[in-house]
């Protein structure tokens, strides 16, 4: 469905997508969304695209540290939107959010500003969409809940696999369908080349960067480089490396697939086994399991060398006793034990001709677009009904802090043994210590101002 007929379909009173489940309230009972975003990098800019297609909106305010960046992306949104006026800007997410005028924010920063921006655009009365992981320590997804349900906020997380059209019907009609028998296991993987191994030297930060309020709470290092063009991505100050970045997806998958809460006992290991080189200091080896009730879910990554399945080299798999389900963002694949049935195979669904500007976009991933649009209608329909969105910021906290767990367990050296209901680790000062970091000065941690 592209733009137009989203808009003529609303005319009748709502629109359903045509993968069930996913309703839109009809344009003609909506408001107009004053819309703002926070972080206009890659992500955060498809973001809100995205939703501009699908949704009647006006982008009111950008906000990044970064002026050449934010200036770049409020020319785009002016060319995008409807009313062809270009947004406020601002270097300062709290100055944005002091005009208290928006209906949604879209938090795209890294990960670091997860957080604090999206804990304070819900304080200041706006919904929140907020990239995945949610937080980059265990304490401050607990408050970002915390604060949603006291505030009684809808908060969708960009964990869109869950509404990937090839991924949605796998689970309806594969797993739910019960093609997979007993399920025993869960294999996950990334076998992406992300790690950033060169050694950029110390340089003066330019002009145009506020790199102190790009830093906010993490450590601050020596400026080397432009760190918000993906390169902080391969340090732990700003993320929890690849398990954090690319696991939260497979693992949140898996867990939406299956019906599967929080995991019992996490067991991780890895380290930097063979690109020793550069300065990043994520793992390039690492392997986590995740234990549920008669079932493990184990994930793999490698920054070196080649996939197993070049097919598959971010994947998901399903093992069951009447067959096995490979997915991944662009198709899945069921085989079926014993070939005694035919084999299924669904590719990823592109939408170019309903919405011909993805072609143009630059840096899009043009297989996600359509996961994205149909996240935020999705959102929408939540906003609307005042409900929970498929992808609701507790089941963000669970598995972006099962991932943070897991890096906790490869820092000790031990399994841990995780209680939901305290939010501790079971019997492990030592691992209970970790689930909150120390934040630079004068930024306070969510879980320190709740208690203050």
């Amino acid at each position: 469905m592209n733009r137009r007929e989203f808009l003529k379909a609303g005319a009748a009173g709502t629109v359903a997508t045509a993968f069930g489940g996913y309703f839109v309230q009809g344009v003609q009972d909506q408001k107009t969304y004053r819309v703002g975003l926070i972080g206009t990098g890659w992500y955060g800019k498809s973001d809100l695209f995205r939703l501009i297609q699908v949704a009647p909106v006006e982008v009111i305010s950008l906000c990044d540290p970064d002026k050449k960046q934010l200036a770049e992306a409020a020319d785009m949104v002016a060319a995008r939107q409807a009313s062809k006026k270009k947004p406020r800007t601002y270097g300062d997410y709290r100055e944005m959010l002091k005009e208290k005028d928006l209906d949604i924010v879209l938090v795209g920063t890294p990960d670091h500003w997860h957080a604090l921006p999206a804990i304070a655009a819900m304080e200041a009365g706006a919904d929140v969409y907020v990239q995945k992981p949610i937080s980059v320590d265990v304490a401050e997804g607990a408050a970002m809940v915390a604060a949603a349900r006291r505030l009684k906020r809808v908060v969708q997380v960009g964990t869109q696999r869950k509404s990937t059209p090839h991924l949605i019907d796998a689970r309806k009609n594969v797993v739910e369908a019960g093609l997979l028998g007993k399920i025993g296991h869960v294999e996950m993987c990334c076998y992406y080349h992300m790690r950033a191994n060169g050694n950029p030297p110390v340089q003066p930060v330019p002009d145009f960067l506020d790199y102190e309020m790009w830093t906010g709470p993490a450590p601050l290092r020596p400026y080397d480089g432009i760190p918000h063009v993906r390169w902080w991505r391969t340090f732990m100050e700003y993320g929890n490396g690849i398990i954090g970045d690319m696991c939260v997806h497979m693992y949140d998958t898996a867990r939406w697939m299956l019906g599967l809460g929080w995991p019992k006992r996490i067991t991780s290991s890895g380290g930097i086994y063979v690109q020793k080189e550069g300065k990043s200091n994520i793992s390039d080896t690492q392997t986590a399991i995740f234990e549920h009730d008669g079932l493990n879910c184990v994930w793999t990554h490698r920054t070196w060398g080649d996939p197993p399945d070049p097919k598959y080299p971010w994947a998901l798999v399903l093992y069951g006793d009447k067959g096995v389900l490979k997915c991944s963002t662009m198709s899945y694949d069921f085989y079926p034990a014993g070939k005694k049935e035919p084999a299924i195979h669904k590719d990823c669904v592109y939408e170019k001709e309903q919405y011909p500007e993805d072609v143009t976009e630059p840096k899009i991933e043009l297989n996600a677009a359509p996961a994205t649009r149909l996240h935020m209608k999705d959102f929408l329909a939540a906003i609307a009904s005042r409900g929970k969105p498929v992808a609701d910021i507790e089941e963000g906290h669970i598995s972006t802090a099962s991932c943070i767990l897991a890096n906790i367990s490869a820092k000790l050296g031990r399994s841990l043994e995780w209680d939901p209901i305290k939010g501790q680790v079971v019997g492990d000062e030592e691992a209970n210590r970790l689930l909150k970091r120390p934040y630079r000065k004068p930024w306070v941690h969510p879980a320190d101002a709740a208690t203050a």
